[in-house]
């Protein structure tokens, strides 16, 4: 989340927003993305009760207004999180096969290297789940930042007249609207699930698989 987060920030920015620069928000520090309700709260909230963990970081404050392009700044705003998210799980690919023939190189490190490739798979699973949800073209989420420039004039209008309730909707997705958040998800599961074996060759043992 952090890295999403900056990236939204670093994206403001180059489009001409220093907002999240001058408020000491685009830095790596993860206290600084810290929400009490969103981060700590809700998720802890929803674990309890629904048993998914719904929540996210402190939003980057941006200006749209001093975007140079304010069309064109939203939208690569909006998508710079999703395209790191993306990024991340790609990075970790290689990571994985790396490990994998280091650990089988030297088996004295075997079991650390384990470790990593478990925590780079869920990393590659939990990014990619990242992105997609962020996709979901509901306020306030990155999907409906863009999905409103896609939408003709009047539907454009009315669909951000919806953002007061946004989040609303999505805690009625996470709960009661499961079944079509995970139609929403499959594509994702099914991707990581072919990126994971196509992996598993290079796995190593561990106490940590199975």
């Amino acid at each position: 989340m952090v890295a999403h987060e900056y990236a939204h920030g670093y994206a403001a920015l180059t489009q001409g927003d220093d907002t999240a620069f001058m408020l000491g928000r685009l830095t790596w520090n993860p206290v600084k993305h810290i929400d009490p309700i969103f981060t700590i709260l809700i998720p802890a909230l929803t674990l309890m009760t629904y048993h998914v963990a719904f929540g996210g970081a402190k939003p980057v404050p941006v200006n749209p207004s001093k975007y140079t392009n304010y069309r064109r700044g939203d939208i690569i705003v909006s998508l710079a999180g999703i395209v790191t998210n993306l990024g991340l799980a790609v990075i970790m690919i290689p990571l994985i096969v790396g490990l994998g023939l280091l650990g089988r190189a030297l088996p004295v490190i075997g079991d650390s290297a384990a470790l990593l490739q478990v925590m780079f798979t869920y990393g590659i699973n939990i990014n990619l789940v990242l992105a997609a949800f962020n996709l979901i073209p509901i306020p306030p989420l990155d999907g409906s930042h863009v999905i409103k420039h896609l939408l003709p004039g009047v539907w454009s209008l009315r669909f951000q007249r919806a953002a007061p309730f946004g989040f609303v909707m999505l805690l009625a997705l996470v709960t009661l609207g499961r079944p079509l958040l995970n139609l929403w998800m499959q594509p994702v599961w099914a991707f990581s699930g072919v990126v994971v074996g196509l992996l598993k060759p290079y796995i190593l043992p561990s106490p940590w698989t199975t």
